[in-house]
């Protein structure tokens, strides 16, 4: 396989990366065959994946203008991916001239790019670090150096916690990061749920067995265990939802079925 010139000589480009699979769903062009085959295996048991991820990236868009709205100029972007159009900067940056935005990530590709695509961008960074870590992304000079964690922050936590194992204990994670920031702060959360998927549980966990098959399992909670996650903080209207329901754009009835798999919320520190 023919390494492209993007990707950084020290990783494995014969093992599906979950970052690249994202990608992929998104129509991007960061991923390798490896990564489309897995990609394509999870969308024989549901054929709309592309469809949630989009919607992802619809509410994370819509969190980032509320905070914005709010007065919020300060961006933590955890598990941020490969950078695609709309990400949070530019999304930011439209809304507030000032914007500061650190985007975190352990896969090297992710990193590698975002790297290039922020290159002499002195208001937004990227740190190689795992959220398992809180410390090391806290203590990192580009955490340190951009933002005043002395004022709110917009913590972003999209699509990435479902991807922590119990057993690495994701609330605590996040709830040491939630303690280090400023009293009204925002912790902004999407998480795949078994709830709101309009295929059997059965065909969803197959495609849940595909992530688990190449390393990255997929973990599934309930909205009861999502809502944990907020645990210390004051939920934003509507609360925790369907994704489509959050401050919509458009209805939701205009909504493809699979956009409602898995819930978002927006929580206010105390």
């Amino acid at each position: 396989m023919e390494r492209p010139a993007w990707a950084p000589q020290g990783i494995d480009i014969s093992v599906p990366s979950v970052s690249r699979i994202y990608d992929y769903y998104l129509g991007g062009s960061h991923n390798f065959e490896v990564d489309r085959e897995a990609a394509r295996k999870a969308m024989e048991f549901m054929p709309g994946l592309p469809k949630i991820m989009q919607a992802n990236r619809a509410f994370m868009r819509r969190a980032v203008n509320y905070a914005a709205a709010e007065g919020i100029t300060q961006f933590l972007d955890i598990g941020s991916g490969i950078p695609t159009f709309g990400n949070v900067h530019e999304v930011a940056r439209k809304a507030t001239s000032d914007a500061r935005v650190v985007y975190v990530d352990h896969d090297p590709v992710a990193v590698a790019h975002s790297r290039a695509v922020l290159e002499g961008d002195e208001q937004s960074a990227i740190v190689a670090a795992d959220l398992r870590k809180p410390r090391q992304i806290l203590d990192s000079p580009e955490v340190t150096g951009l933002l005043d964690l002395e004022r709110p922050v917009a913590l972003m936590l999209v699509a990435v916690l479902h991807f922590i194992e119990d057993e690495d204990d994701p609330k605590a994670a996040v709830a040491e990061l939630r303690d280090t920031l400023a009293p009204g702060s925002l912790i902004v959360v999407t998480h795949a749920s078994y709830e709101g998927v309009p295929v059997t549980q059965d065909e969803a966990g197959a495609a849940v067995d595909v992530y688990r098959s190449i390393r990255n399992p997929l973990i599934m909670r309930s909205r009861d265990d999502i809502a944990l996650f907020f645990d210390g903080c004051a939920m934003v209207e509507p609360g925790l939802v369907p994704m489509p329901h959050w401050r919509p754009d458009v209805a939701p009835e205009q909504e493809d079925p699979y956009a409602f798999s898995g819930f978002a919320g927006v929580g206010r520190t105390a």
